[in-house]
């Protein structure tokens, strides 16, 4: 296989315990990437000798905490090939993201029979934003379906675009099929009309290597904890031309210029967004993580040992009988969607989880693509760079004495 250093498991310490008393597979990466050493230790040694909050304090200790923040604004300018790095913008995760630019964008663009374009294949945290808004502008969601393969349907996706069409908001990676979407050509035809792209990024930054610039996205956004970074801080990538436009979405220290009881004026970007303390610790620890990703791993030998570790689970996964695997593009994340005859998702799971391998079941955030595929949930397994050969065993032999008890 690829590259990957051999010693790559031993990063993870979740994998050397044992439950139940036998070691575990994990294969919910889709969900929550494992945390590495070097994340782990980078956060405890700020609380442990660098605690101070950032940007306000007068003191040796709040510089550093400053400046290793501000730090991690640079790593994600150039993992992301950002133009400036004031528009990278610190969140809780993608669904904050999200929320910002429907909040603050919509309002701002948004007028009665506009239209906010959505895929069927979207992440409950990329659909119900813009519902909000669209029924506060009196705006309409238009979908753009997509094939039993689990691929947007390009043809009508063009057609659908049109002068009406103010904001297309599209996952850049299915967080169920895996399917990995023509954004590029897709925010060519927004902008041929003038409308805006908005990228949910939180299933393809982990896995493969994002500009921004040459997709064009006016806004991309991806979590911390799917790219071995901490919980609860995310990334708003935004053009600063729209940034600057726009109003703040949430209001409080760190953001304002000046505060009079008449009139408040606001930071310059990237400020203006970022209100209140920060989740410090968890923005340094994402630089850590993207350290670990471009350093150590690199993304493109993720790609590709990813690839072929999934491969060989789809091959082997194959020989069951009855299985049915959902998503099936060309271009895909290492995710497999399947359910196997009439048994229950949540049957399988549970079964599995018995033979100490995790997976993910159920409608998976998204609801509206269940409907589509016909079915009320899958189970889901996601692989790292962490997983081999022996795992992919350990979840046949799973599913298939899943299928056994069930039948």
């Amino acid at each position: 296989m690829s590259s990957i250093p051999l010693n790559v498991r031993a990063d993870f310490p979740a994998l050397t315990q044992k439950i139940r008393g036998r070691s575990w597979v994990y294969l919910d990466s889709a969900a929550t990437a494992l945390k590495p050493w070097p994340v782990i230790e980078r956060i405890s040694h700020f609380y442990s000798y660098e605690t101070a909050n950032v940007h306000r304090g007068a003191f040796y200790l709040a510089d550093q905490a400053t400046g290793q923040f501000e730090s991690t604004r640079d790593k994600v300018q150039k993992f992301l090939n950002a133009e400036y790095r004031e528009e990278i913008i610190f969140t809780k995760g993608v669904t904050e993201s999200l929320n910002l630019v429907a909040q603050s964008l919509g309002s701002l663009i948004l007028q009665e029979g506009d239209e906010i374009l959505l895929s069927e294949m979207e992440h409950h945290a990329n659909i119900v934003p813009w519902q909000l808004i669209a029924e506060k502008m009196g705006a309409k969601i238009r979908v753009i379906p997509i094939s039993d393969a689990g691929e947007i349907q390009m043809q009508q996706a063009q057609q659908l675009i049109n002068s009406r069409t103010k904001i297309l908001a599209m996952t850049h990676c299915s967080n169920v099929l895996g399917t990995v979407n023509d954004v590029k050509t897709l925010s060519a035809w927004a902008h041929a009309v003038g409308a805006v792209v908005v990228v949910d990024g939180a299933q393809m930054v982990a896995n493969f290597a994002v500009d921004v610039q040459e997709i064009n996205a006016d806004f991309y956004g991806f979590s911390g904890h799917k790219l071995f970074g901490p919980y609860g801080v995310g990334v708003l990538y935004g053009k600063k031309s729209w940034l600057e436009k726009m109003s703040p979405y949430q209001s409080g220290g760190s953001m304002i210029s000046e505060v009079r009881f008449e009139k408040t004026s606001f930071h310059d970007l990237p400020n203006k967004f970022e209100a209140g303390t920060p989740n410090i610790e968890a923005v340094i620890g994402l630089g850590a993580a993207l350290d670990y990703v471009t350093g150590k791993l690199g993304l493109d030998r993720i790609q590709s040992y990813e690839h072929q570790i999934a491969t060989e689970a789809f091959e082997k996964l194959s020989q069951i009988p009855e299985i049915q695997f959902y998503g099936q593009a060309a271009l895909k994340a290492p995710i497999i969607s399947f359910s196997v005859g009439k048994a229950h998702a949540s049957d399988i799971a549970q079964i599995l989880d018995q033979e100490n391998v995790a997976v993910r079941a159920g409608h998976l955030c998204a609801q509206p693509l269940m409907r589509r595929m016909k079915a009320p949930g899958f189970v889901r397994a996601s692989f790292s760079v962490f997983n081999h050969s022996a795992d992919v065993d350990q979840l046949v032999q799973g599913v298939l004495k899943a299928k056994e008890m069930l039948s």
